[in-house]
């Protein structure tokens, strides 16, 4: 099996994270299916680099404009691998995007901004990452 590449964006506002809920896809065929936060991001289109995927996502799904995107690292997940940035956007409200994709692909459903974990919560190799506004 092709391992799936992604890339997800870390967006922090005031010491939270912008997540995205989704849904999958569940028994019926439906998005009625299990439901979960994730970083803003999705896959890489034909001829895309990870920062072009990171810059799309973040506009279409969540409707701001990066204005940085540092790449942190890669991440496993079921299917593949995430490419994972730290990203500054443009001022601006985050407004879910529309979700009119013809795949089986989780559906998005909501976003809200996250309260960061307290560091003592947070894995060491995180807090090697100042880029992503923690600091110890």
């Amino acid at each position: 099996m092709t391992q799936r590449r992604r890339a997800a964006a870390v967006i922090i506002r005031d010491g939270k994270v912008l997540m995205v809920r989704e849904r999958s896809r569940g028994d019926t065929g439906r998005h009625d299916g299990q439901s979960y936060w994730t970083l803003p991001g999705g896959g890489l289109q034909p001829g895309e680099t990870d920062e072009q995927a990171v810059r799309r996502e973040v506009a279409e799904e969540v409707g701001l404009t990066a204005i940085s995107a540092t790449y942190i690292r890669d991440m496993h997940y079921p299917s593949g691998i995430t490419a994972v940035f730290a990203v500054t956007v443009a001022d601006g409200e985050p407004r879910l995007g529309a979700d009119d994709l013809p795949c089986d692909c989780p559906r998005m459903i909501g976003l809200d901004w996250i309260p960061l974990p307290t560091m003592a919560a947070v894995p060491a190799m995180l807090i090697e990452w100042p880029e992503l506004g923690w600091s110890s």
